[in-house]
């Protein structure tokens, strides 16, 4: 580590990480991050030496003036604790850049600093670009790769087969190492996943929310969510063939979620159905 700083003993301390580059469509998940860090008054407690794991050619240095001075800031990870979280566990926070190299060894460096802190549990948070429609819901998928996890916290088996980041890296070396893992990803428009994405962000962090059983303040989040989707709209509004394009998606969306196309919908009015036969008086 470049740096490290004392800290206190955590209660059952769950990770939450995050990754600038290929896992963050929209910025939506690293806003996840930087807002819990924000709302949470995190302090930062180590950071990555950049020399073992950066292409200062792919992420390069900046140079900043601070009061005057200038100042050389070098793309890094940091963990960042926060303990006054409002809930019973206090958070380790991942906040940083996908590698340019040496996944496995930077994934094992923040393993074994997690365990030194008391990690019990990681989970991790990504977006991607999909055919989805700004004006419906971001989903967010939850997944796990250990049964128990599964059933646990009620996510999805983890399926996807083909290139991965260094959130799947993480998600799967943790799982590995026998830590509870999870991993959360947004659908991000992908006609409009060049900006900063608030309303996935805000998808986001209510899927946390529930993951983890707390609740956190929102601030201007919403508000900016709605912003965005207005931004949006006007895009496509302006541009005929993105509007036809948004329309098809939306119908595609409703289709799939019609209730006649849900299995969980057919089983549960077949189960009315039975009940109901039962309620008959018998036949004379």
């Amino acid at each position: 580590m470049l740096e490290f700083e004392d800290v206190p003993e955590l209660v059952d301390p769950v990770l939450v990480a995050a990754f600038e580059g290929w896992n963050d469509a929209g910025e939506a998940a690293t806003a996840v991050v930087r807002h819990l860090s924000e709302v949470w008054e995190a302090e930062v407690v180590a950071a990555f030496d950049p020399e073992d794991y950066y292409d200062f050619q792919v992420n390069r240095p900046r140079v900043m003036l601070d009061e005057g001075q200038r100042v050389l800031s070098w793309p890094t990870t940091r963990i960042l604790v926060a303990t006054e979280t409002g809930f019973e566990r206090d958070v380790v926070l991942v906040q940083g850049i996908e590698p340019s190299m040496r996944w496995r060894a930077f994934s094992m460096e923040l393993l074994e600093l997690a365990r030194h802190l008391g990690v019990t549990t990681v989970v991790t948070i990504g977006a991607l670009l999909a055919d989805v429609p700004h004006t419906r819901p971001i989903p967010v998928t939850a997944t796990a790769e250990d049964e128990g996890i599964i059933h646990r916290y009620d996510v999805e088996a983890s399926r996807y087969e083909g290139p991965t980041g260094i959130v799947g890296v993480l998600s799967h070396t943790a799982n590995e190492a026998g830590l509870a893992t999870l991993s959360a990803w947004a659908a991000v428009p992908h006609y409009a996943g060049g900006a900063p994405s608030p309303k996935a962000t805000l998808s986001l962090l209510r899927r946390l929310e529930s993951l983890l059983g707390i609740t956190v303040p929102h601030a201007d989040l919403e508000e900016n969510a709605r912003a965005w989707e207005r931004g949006v709209d006007e895009l496509a509004q302006s541009d005929e063939e993105v509007a036809e394009y948004v329309q098809s998606l939306e119908e595609a969306q409703d289709t799939a979620e019609l209730p006649e196309a849900s299995g969980d919908a057919i089983a549960r009015e077949f189960e009315r159905y039975l009940r109901g036969r039962d309620d008959d008086p018998p036949a004379r």
